[in-house]
């Protein structure tokens, strides 16, 4: 399987094994190995990302949490947390798909429940990073 290089300055020691002609890569915060997916492949380097070069402990950072938004069930990519309080809402989207508006006002519905004060939305080659503030969000250059 040919994976893309993601645009992070680092390079992470992720797991992947093949079962079956699949292709599998292991979630250190859920301790199990998961389908390797485009999207996974970007949630996986957001979350070394997270626990190796910025030091948050692999309880701060939840995956795959249900969220009701309007009646209907979903699912948040990555929600890192301080004191178990939101701080960051990560939303990821396979390299391929192109970052746009819409893209975003998905992650921005997603954060009108969490209420995180801050959100990324990345496909692992392009982020878009913003924070909420008073008169809405404030979109500002992600600096790794």
């Amino acid at each position: 399987m040919q994976l893309p290089k993601l645009n992070f300055d680092d390079v992470f020691e992720l797991k992947i094994k093949t079962d079956k002609d699949k292709f599998f890569i292991y979630d250190v915060v859920r301790k199990t190995w998961l389908l390797l997916t485009p999207e996974e492949w970007v949630r996986q380097h957001w979350i070394h990302y997270f626990h190796v070069k910025k030091g948050k402990n692999l309880s701060a950072l939840i995956t795959e949490q249900k969220l009701i938004l309007n009646g209907t069930t979903k699912r948040i990519d990555l929600l890192v947390t301080e004191k178990t309080q939101p701080k960051i809402l990560v939303e990821c989207k396979a390299p391929h798909i192109k970052l746009t508006e819409k893209t975003f006002e998905q992650i921005a519905r997603y954060n009108s429940i969490i209420k995180a004060p801050e959100i990324i939305l990345s496909n692992g080659l392009q982020h878009i990073n913003a924070v909420l503030s008073s008169k809405g969000y404030v979109f500002r250059k992600f600096d790794f």
